[in-house]
């Protein structure tokens, strides 16, 4: 199973989480992953919902993000989006890494799944909780040390 998120805020609104899960039984043909066009994807929701302002994306360097059609998307795109490069492993200044935290520790702690699609299931409903609690999506940017002033300086 595969996911990527994104936590998103902006003044004044309340915080979202948006994300995209894929599962993989392993069938011929059948894509394994997420790939760049799920994270472009996931950049131009975050953009449909929080219309009028810039997406300041903080990334890590996972080999999608990198990838050159990504790379592409973010340049066509740049009235938009921009990117905060983290270092190579930086997961104290990622937000959403708090998001995978909290999951592992409160949906799938105890879970004795019987197959992937249990997985899936409750990975898709502790996301959908979180969605819900944007103070709890709040603490995440401010358990990262982030300020706004940070990321507008980019």
């Amino acid at each position: 199973m595969s996911v990527v998120g994104m936590v998103c805020y902006k003044p004044g609104q309340r915080a979202r989480l948006l994300y995209r899960a894929r599962v993989s039984h392993g069938r011929p043909g059948e894509r394994k992953g997420l790939g760049w066009g799920d994270c472009r994807d996931l950049l131009l929701a975050g953009h449909a919902q929080l219309p009028g302002g810039r997406l300041v994306v903080v990334w890590d360097r996972l080999n999608i993000h990198l990838q050159a059609e990504m790379t592409g998307f973010l340049a066509a795109h740049a009235g938009w989006v921009s990117v905060v490069w983290l270092p190579a492993y930086a997961p104290e200044l990622n937000p959403a890494e708090g998001v995978w935290s909290y999951l592992k520790r409160t949906t799938l702690v105890h879970l004795a799944a019987r197959g992937i699609d249990q997985v899936y299931q409750a990975v898709k409903h502790g996301l959908k909780r979180m969605q819900y609690r944007p103070g709890l999506l709040i603490g995440f940017l401010t358990e990262t040390g982030l300020t706004w002033k940070d990321l507008r300086s980019t």
